[in-house]
């Protein structure tokens, strides 16, 4: 079996409403670019990256002289002739291999009848458990959906998605508005669900000094750890050093050049491992290897997910020993997806592990043109801008909030 083709296509997928983040916001869509790696037996693989438009489509089709010819099954090749680190300083390829590494894997187990955890040593879990994602909104357009921003406003949410989805675990998307109105939302969120888990992430926001007065007031909170309070891996080490709480990050470990920092600084006790930003699945799997030998937790982060990606996340999932939290997804926020059937449907807070042979997902041409021609239309939006603060962007530490507004 060979690669005889890599296409890429850029879609917009419509969400409920705009997400808003400490460094900006998501604009009432995710924008992915689909990788499909084409063999000579006829059979096709999919893959997906973050961001898009003509350069990330570009990025992918320019890496087709590397890759004609290639063996998918041939996966530590396909790293070598793709991120080979010197060559790589050129040209950062981890997420456009994460894409084809992805697509290669799907087509491998098609190839064979195998699923993609197959190939990373098999399934020690059918369902994987995840959190509900709790943004501050702004109003999404015709959903009437959104704009939530007071502790009521978000309780009410959480109410919503946990009758709809079965969750017992919530992560609030903090660090938009100033530290002592997270502790209230976050607070108010423990009181109206006891029993299940919280999160708090900020997205490096705060100072040490903050996130240590933050975490002070919120120590009796039944809390799994503390997200990327601060940024950097010394400020966390710093952190992790004076509060009570386990620490996590997605930000400051994404390789393994930083994982082995971590583990001699002890710096921060879970590592959220995301198929895309680790350069692969295969990737984020081995980083889960070493997390295990040191005995620091892991789990799944999401950076934005269609299917594609999604059914990546469940493969990790489904693979890793250690996961001993509930993993990220944004996924319950689209409103509707790219793949054949529709969306993958929550079951008591879970998404079961897909059945079929690689990904386990087949991708739907007629929804993939539908929305590519959405993308064309609409175009891709500024992650790191504010759509309704024009003159504001983020600093770290962040000393510029926006105000709530009185209700």
């Amino acid at each position: 079996m060979k690669i005889v083709d890599i296409k890429a296509t850029t879609v917009a997928l419509p969400l409920e409403a705009p997400l808003r983040h400490a460094h900006g916001a998501h604009w009432g869509r995710f924008i992915r670019t689909i990788v499909e790696v084409v063999t000579d037996e006829g059979l096709s693989g999919w893959g997906e990256l973050g961001g898009g438009g003509e350069a990330a489509e570009q990025s992918i089709r320019g890496l087709l002289p590397y890759l004609k010819g290639h063996d998918p099954l041939q996966l530590e090749q396909l790293r070598w002739k793709i991120m080979n680190p010197v060559a790589s300083l050129y040209n950062n390829r981890m997420q456009l291999h994460a894409a084809i590494e992805m697509a290669c894997m799907d087509v491998a187990g098609k190839a064979l009848g195998i699923r993609a955890c197959d190939l990373i040593g098999g399934a020690l879990r059918e369902r994987i458990p995840f959190a509900s994602y709790l943004f501050y909104r702004y109003p999404g357009e015709g959903t009437g959906l959104g704009g939530e921003e007071s502790a009521a406003d978000i309780v009410a949410e959480a109410r919503r998605l946990k009758a709809a989805h079965g969750f017992t675990t919530h992560k609030l998307k903090g660090g938009v508005f100033a530290p002592d109105h997270d502790i209230e939302v976050f607070s108010a969120l423990a009181d109206a669900f006891p029993g299940d888990r919280f999160r708090l992430d900020p997205n490096g926001a705060w100072s040490v000094e903050e996130a240590i007065r933050v975490a002070g007031a919120i120590a009796h909170i039944r809390n799994d750890y503390f997200e990327d309070p601060c940024h950097g891996l010394e400020g966390m080490r710093r952190l992790r050093d004076r509060i009570s709480i386990p620490t996590a990050t997605n930000a400051v470990v994404v390789n393994f050049e930083q994982l082995a920092a971590n583990i001699r600084l002890e710096a921060v006790d879970v590592i959220l491992l995301d198929t895309t930003f680790w350069g692969g699945l295969r990737q984020a799997y081995r980083a889960g290897q070493v997390l295990e030998t040191f005995q620091f937790g892991a789990s799944v982060h999401s950076s934005g997910e269609a299917g594609i990606q999604l059914a990546s996340m469940l493969h990790l999932g489904a693979a890793l020993p250690n996961m001993s939290f509930a993993a990220d997804a944004h996924y319950h926020h689209l409103l509707d997806d790219i793949i054949v059937g529709g969306k993958m449907q929550y079951v008591d807070g879970q998404i079961e592990v897909p059945k079929g042979p690689g990904l386990g997902i087949e991708v739907d041409r007629d929804k993939l043109e539908r929305y590519a021609a959405h993308f064309r239309e609409v175009g891709g939006y500024a992650y790191d801008r504010d759509p309704q603060r024009p003159d504001w962007y983020a600093v770290q530490p962040e000393t510029r909030y926006a105000e709530p507004v009185a209700r």
